[in-house]
């Protein structure tokens, strides 16, 4: 896999991109095809702009709160956070932040606002407000959007993995095509090994699949597939690390960095500067190398100064 290099932006003066205040409410005639359908749903548009970046269109509706759900790849919303978003609601009385939303049949996607949108259906409101966007594929962009709660390692993963099945039931376009909804290959990889051992600690195979991992150019049935079989490899040396942690707690050491520990060490890339790798060859390197693993000769100092995520709520 070939280092990216890093793209360097280019200033913009200030005042030199996209639409003045005046021209975001011409030519909006882009969404004019919704109006009548988001009508006859029983909703109401509010209003049609252009989007002031980019130029395009986007309708301000108000929604029946039961047509619109989250898509049904992304996580499951926090409980406390859909918590804290239902007691500023309440104290302010006002819902001032309009949730994202795509029109599906005759329901509505949402792929940034399910907090907001779990919050009002507890509070039992009627509709919620919604930036109507026409083009249906922003629904597989959760990642890029998601501004509301960040996500951690698993949540991506797995939503990445989700939007992975729903797109390949739609396309035969290679894995690749679809870089910028998945963001990172090792999302793919994680979310299937995520979907079979949901307790995984996968922020410690992070570092070690974010170098060997890369889009595959393969049609996205055939991807999946081969994502799979990689969580397999992935969830079989995680069998070994825990042998070897478990070994390691009966000898007395109890850090919570025992795992990232054992990882580092099988690590057989981990001081590579090597750019492009084998996927299967290094993790049967990795494997054999914990399968190898030596427990009595690990000091108690060198897991203390050891340092990396100790559990997935990175």
């Amino acid at each position: 896999m070939a280092k990216k290099k890093a793209v360097r932006r280019k200033k913009q003066a200030a005042g030199s991109k996209g639409l003045s205040p005046a021209e975001t409410r011409t030519g909006t005639g882009g969404a004019d095809a919704l109006v009548p359908l988001v009508e006859r749903d029983g909703g109401a548009v509010l209003g049609t702009y252009r989007d002031p970046f980019g130029g395009k269109p986007v309708l301000i509706v108000s929604l029946p709160i039961d047509k619109v759900e989250p898509t049904p790849f992304q996580r499951d919303p926090s409980d406390p956070h859909v918590k804290r978003l239902m007691t500023v609601i309440e104290t302010l009385d006002r819902f001032l932040d309009p949730i994202i939303a795509i029109r599906r049949d005759d329901r509505y996607w949402t792929p940034n606002g399910n907090h907001r949108l779990q919050a009002m259906k507890r509070l039992g409101a009627k509709a919620v407000v919604a930036l109507l966007i026409p083009e249906a594929e922003v629904a597989y962009q959760i990642l890029a959007l998601n501004t509301e709660k960040a996500h951690n390692l698993r949540e991506k993963s797995l939503e990445t993995i989700r939007m992975a099945r729903a797109l390949a039931d739609e396309s035969r376009q290679p894995e690749a095509s679809f870089a910028f909804q998945f963001e990172q290959p090792s999302y793919l990889t994680l979310g299937a090994a995520y979907e079979s051992r949901p307790r995984l600690s996968g922020a410690v195979y992070q570092s070690v699949l974010r170098r060997i991992d890369d889009f595959l150019d393969t049609p996205l049935p055939k991807a999946v597939a081969e994502r799979e079989r990689r969580a397999k490899v992935v969830l079989a040396i995680d069998d070994r690390v825990t042998a070897i942690v478990e070994k390691l707690k009966a000898r007395g050491l109890t850090s919570p960095y025992l795992r990232p520990f054992v990882v580092a060490r099988v690590n057989p890339i981990r001081f590579s500067k090597a750019t492009s790798f084998d996927f299967d060859e290094v993790m049967e390197k990795m494997s054999a190398s914990a399968g190898k693993f030596n427990i009595d000769k690990v000091k108690p100092e060198e897991v203390t100064r050891a340092s990396g995520p100790a559990s997935d709520e990175d």
